[in-house]
């Protein structure tokens, strides 16, 4: 079982509070499950993404696939960012820490924007709803003072494709997400 909390700042967010079972040989949870998540649909893919501390990834975004995200070692500063045209909630931004002291999951719908900051070396574990499409992997400006991410770190290393990606203002039209569409 887990605690699920629906994140008020950014619609269909779900953070993940994973029950703990202790025993004398260490310990065991669950870390996901399909029916916790009423925008879910069927993880089919899962990867792993090791950085060091001070790396940061996004922000990116998908108009059709959702993430799970969980940290399985270390910690993480995620951000995200509501890029969904007719939510309630666009425009919004949201943190959150995962990982080691903050064992949560956190379930990303399409079209929320999404990054993460590695506050100390890390690994990442997560899954998604569909498989690796280069024609859905989007991205808007880490930086950009529209979204006011706070990513926990003085100076990031981050990858050419991130510090080229447009700010949310300059997203061609066909690309900015719309809420509820899914393929």
């Amino acid at each position: 079982m887990a605690d699920l909390e629906m994140i008020e700042e950014i619609q269909d967010v779900v953070l993940v509070r994973p029950q703990v079972f202790p025993d004398p040989r260490g310990r065991f949870m669950e870390t996901y499950r399909r029916s916790w998540f009423p925008l879910g649909r069927e993880m089919i893919q899962g990867s792993r993404s090791d950085k060091q501390a001070g790396s940061l990834v996004g922000l990116h975004y998908h108009l059709h696939q959702a993430d799970y995200w969980y940290v399985s070692k270390g910690r993480a500063r995620v951000v995200l960012h509501d890029l969904r045209v007719g939510s309630p909630t666009d425009g919004n931004t949201f943190s959150v820490e995962i990982g080691d002291e903050f064992e949560v999951g956190l379930f990303i719908p399409p079209g929320v924007a999404h990054g993460f900051c590695a506050i100390t070396d890390m690994t990442l574990t997560y899954l998604v709803d569909g498989y690796y499409n280069p024609a859905d992997e989007l991205g808007v400006y880490y930086l950009d003072p529209a979204i006011t991410a706070d990513w926990g770190v003085a100076d990031p290393v981050v990858s050419e494709r991130d510090k080229t990606n447009p700010k949310r203002d300059e997203i061609p039209g066909q690309l900015r997400p719309r809420l509820g569409l899914r393929s």
